[in-house]
């Protein structure tokens, strides 16, 4: 199972597995992973990003309707509580 070269550059190289998956390795052969390797092979047009899922919409919980009479409850006593001038 040896690597094929498939691009050389003054800054990585780029190898095809047997397993036809890609290896990438810097100027110094050490081997470059992670979001750089995603960059790398996308910009030599050898893989597709995979484009980000977009973040779950959270809906805001229903108010239930014991908790608004319970806040109008409260309002009307601050405003019966006042002093009159």
């Amino acid at each position: 199972m040896a690597m094929k070269l498939v691009k050389k550059t003054p800054e990585y190289s780029i190898f095809q597995r047997g397993d036809e998956r890609y290896a990438v390795q810097d100027a110094k052969r050490k081997a470059v992973n992670g979001d750089e390797k995603v960059s790398i092979l996308a910009a030599e047009g050898l893989v597709k990003a995979p484009a980000p899922k977009p973040a779950p919409v959270e809906e805001a919980p229903a108010e239930e309707p014991a908790a608004e009479a319970a806040e109008e409850a409260a309002a009307e006593a601050d405003a019966g509580s006042e002093p009159e001038a």
